[in-house]
């Protein structure tokens, strides 16, 4: 994420997304999760996800995993922490990803440019494979 000296300095159109925060004092790992709404309508009545392509789906259907695993006497599963978050977005598109954020409400809101896939927009599964493959 980073902050944007003069949000009205780029050619195109940008998007911003909306949000808000969910607070879970028992969870040990994310305490504080910020969740993104890329399905939400703007005034022309559609959302940044209506305008995204989804790709095509890699990954396998569940049968298939399960009966490879009985081929094994051990199987193995992985998971990538913050997956999303570790995968870079191109700069011409950073500018379709854009929040306002404020630390407190005595602060003035600032403009960010999202730098990562963000959890939340159509095509981040897809993006999320395709960088595995």
């Amino acid at each position: 994420m980073s902050a944007i000296e003069s949000p009205s300095d780029t050619a195109l159109t940008p998007v911003y997304i909306p949000h808000h925060s969910v607070l879970r004092e028992t969870s040990s790992t994310t305490k504080l999760r910020v969740v993104f709404n890329a399905s939400c309508k703007t005034t022309n009545g559609t959302s940044l996800n209506d305008h995204l392509l989804v790709g095509p789906k890699l990954q396998q259907d569940l049968p298939v995993i399960l009966l490879r695993w009985r081929q094994w006497r051990f199987v193995y599963a992985a998971d990538i922490a913050k997956m999303f978050r570790q995968i870079l977005v191109n700069n011409l598109d950073t500018d379709f990803q854009r929040i306002l954020w404020r630390l407190s409400c005595d602060t003035p809101i600032t403009h960010f440019r999202l730098l990562t896939v963000t959890y939340g927009l159509a095509p981040a599964p897809y993006l999320a494979m395709r960088v595995l493959k």
